[in-house]
This record gives C-alpha cells, sequence and structure tokens, in this order.
C-alpha cells in the first residue's frame, strides 16, 4: 500500500471527515461507501457577473466505486442525490470527485 492510498483511507475513516453513504448505481444494488464532503457553494464567473449557487460536492473512493456514472444515485443521511455532469479522478487515481443533484 502507498502512502497515498493510506493517506486516503485515513482521511475517509476520519470520523469528523468521512460519512457513510449509500451508492446505487443505476439499475445496480446498493453499495455502502464513505464519502468526503468537498464544498457547500460556487462562484462562477459570467461576464462581467458572479453567480452564486449551492452544489453539493463529494468525494468517492475509487477502490470502493470504480466506475461512477452520471445518473447513479448516492443517499447521505436519508437524502438521494444524483450525480450529474462526468466524474473527476485526481491525480493520484485513488478519488472520484462527483458534483450531485437532488434526486
Amino acid at each position: 500500500m502507498s502512502a497515498f492510498t493510506a493517506a486516503v483511507g485515513a482521511l475517509f475513516a476520519d470520523p469528523n471527515m468521512g460519512r457513510d453513504a449509500v451508492y446505487i448505481a443505476d439499475g445496480g444494488a446498493p453499495v455502502l461507501v464513505r464519502v468526503v464532503a468537498r464544498r457547500a457553494d460556487a462562484v462562477t464567473d459570467f461576464g462581467d457577473a458572479r453567480l452564486w449557487s449551492e452544489t453539493t460536492r463529494i468525494d468517492l473512493r475509487v477502490a470502493e466505486v470504480p466506475n461512477p456514472r452520471p445518473g447513479d444515485c448516492i443517499e447521505i443521511d436519508g437524502d438521494a442525490f444524483l450525480i450529474q455532469g462526468e466524474p473527476v479522478r485526481d491525480h493520484e487515481r485513488l478519488v472520484w470527485t462527483v458534483d450531485l443533484r437532488p434526486a
């Protein structure tokens, strides 16, 4: 196990950072996973305007969710979300970052 893999595992296992969630691939069975919330809102520049919007962005471990796709469902604390847009993997290929929208 590499140092990066161990660090990611510790981050997701930390009760202050990681949370339990249920991942359901489109047409698949529910799988218990750990997620880490990234940020609660985003500011986007559009011409001279700056737009603020609430977002739900989380990290998933590639080891737990090897191929997340848009439309897959994630349930966190009883709230259901759908993955929107293409998931992005980190440089080390250990973590997916996904944008969610309410289901």
